[in-house]
């Protein structure tokens, strides 16, 4: 379950990732222990995660992003429109393929992949942010956490994001899947 699990979020560097946070954190003037309050995490925490000595988990870099108020890919990569390394939640795989800017809205689109078996639950988005799941294999159970919808091949689900919300495969097969997040600016 989210949370739980303690496997690393990303491949890249832990310490660029690190600098990203505080630049980010410093540039909206928030203190340590203030977003550190806000996104739910220890202080210790957001201080490992921000001096690169800790790989952190999806939830607590998706709970740092919310309460920063910038899209997740913010924190992976400083080109533009351009995105590295496999994400991995407690369950779910995202292998991120691009980022559009556009007027009003940030998109990122993943490869995503969500073996059979224990459900992942995020931690809400900030407000406005929605999902758009295409599933190409298996069925997946996806949204928000309390009423979660269905999609199997070739059908599409989306929901705002804005809500604590889970993935999870539903029967014996991976979920191959593409997700799109769009994030009003």
């Amino acid at each position: 379950m989210g949370g739980m699990d303690s496997r690393p979020a990303l491949d890249g560097d832990p310490h660029e990732v690190g600098r990203r946070v505080r630049r980010l954190r410093e540039a909206r003037g928030i203190s340590l222990s203030e977003l550190a309050r806000r996104a739910g995490v220890g202080k210790a925490t957001l201080s490992g995660v921000e001096t690169g000595q800790r790989n952190p988990t999806l939830d607590t870099l998706w709970a740092i992003t919310a309460q920063l108020g910038v899209p997740f890919a913010a924190i992976l990569d400083p080109e533009p429109g351009v995105v590295h390394g496999v994400v991995r939640g407690a369950v779910v795989e995202a292998t991120p393929l691009e980022v559009f800017h556009e007027r009003g809205a940030t998109f990122e689109l993943y490869r995503l992949s969500v073996p059979p078996g224990a459900a992942q639950t995020s931690p809400a988005h900030h407000a406005g942010v929605t999902e758009h799941i295409t599933v190409f294999h298996g069925t997946l159970l996806a949204g928000p956490a309390d009423a979660p919808l269905r999609a199997g091949p070739g059908e599409h689900i989306s929901w705002r994001s804005d809500v604590p919300h889970s993935y999870q495969a539903a029967g014996t097969e991976t979920v191959a899947a593409t997700l799109l997040i769009r994030y009003p600016v």
